[in-house]
């Protein structure tokens, strides 16, 4: 039995060609339900940030640009990623919801 008031966290892949992993990102932060982002590679991690919750307008603008300028950067450099998208959500949001499993951990 989970308790009712401990969030559950789900987690989201997205395969993308290069030239769409900037938009895609964008996307996922406007919609604002993230709480993390993963770009992969072949099982390599990439790139790896957290999203706050809560910020609106030029806050978010502003602590975002930097991620999405490595994104872009990345972009230009793969063909083919695997974007993670690590969710939380309340029992209350969601009578139908199941939990993923965790990215596997970067190779060294």
């Amino acid at each position: 039995m989970q308790d009712s008031n401990n969030p559950q966290i789900s987690f989201e892949k997205i395969k993308v060609k290069g030239n769409q992993l900037k938009d895609k990102v964008k996307e996922i932060i406007e919609e604002g339900s993230a709480r993390r982002v993963i770009i992969q590679k072949d099982g390599r991690t990439l790139l790896e940030f957290p999203l706050s919750v809560g910020l609106g307008g030029a806050a978010a603008a502003i602590l975002i640009h930097a991620p999405l300028t490595a994104v872009g950067a990345i972009a230009a450099l793969v063909t083919d990623v695997q974007i993670i998208i690590e969710r939380e959500h309340t029992p209350q949001e969601s009578s139908d919801f199941h939990e993923d499993s965790p990215p596997e951990p970067a190779k060294d």
